[in-house]
């Protein structure tokens, strides 16, 4: 309840960057790349989302068209490629967190 009102209170000031601030991620050692870099890695790293989003998408219409027509070659093609979109998503959600661990391995 208190958090509610905290995030009504900074709606209501306009000062909404304090709360978009807790969604970016932590750059953590690489956060001395420039700000150009990381807005081009933000970049390719949504489009490789909204390309796995599409993915699963048209995986999800071979099941649909395969169940329909009994046809198990298209129900097993659109589960194949619902699994690999979803987990390419987990993959690059969790990117930035992966190159941290391995940089802090390396030293």
């Amino acid at each position: 309840m208190q958090v509610t009102q905290q995030v009504v209170q900074l709606a209501a000031n306009g000062d909404i960057g304090t709360i978009t601030d807790g969604i970016k991620p932590d750059w953590a050692v690489f956060g001395a790349i420039g700000t150009k870099a990381k807005i081009i890695v933000g970049v390719v790293m949504a489009g490789a989302v909204l390309f796995l989003l599409g993915s699963a998408i048209v995986g999800a219409v071979h099941i649909r068209v395969g169940n329909q027509q009994h046809n198990t070659m298209e129900t097993k093609k659109g589960q194949t490629m619902v699994a690999s979109s979803l987990l390419g998503l987990f993959a690059v959600a969790s990117m930035s967190t992966l190159f941290g661990i391995v940089y802090g391995f390396g030293i």
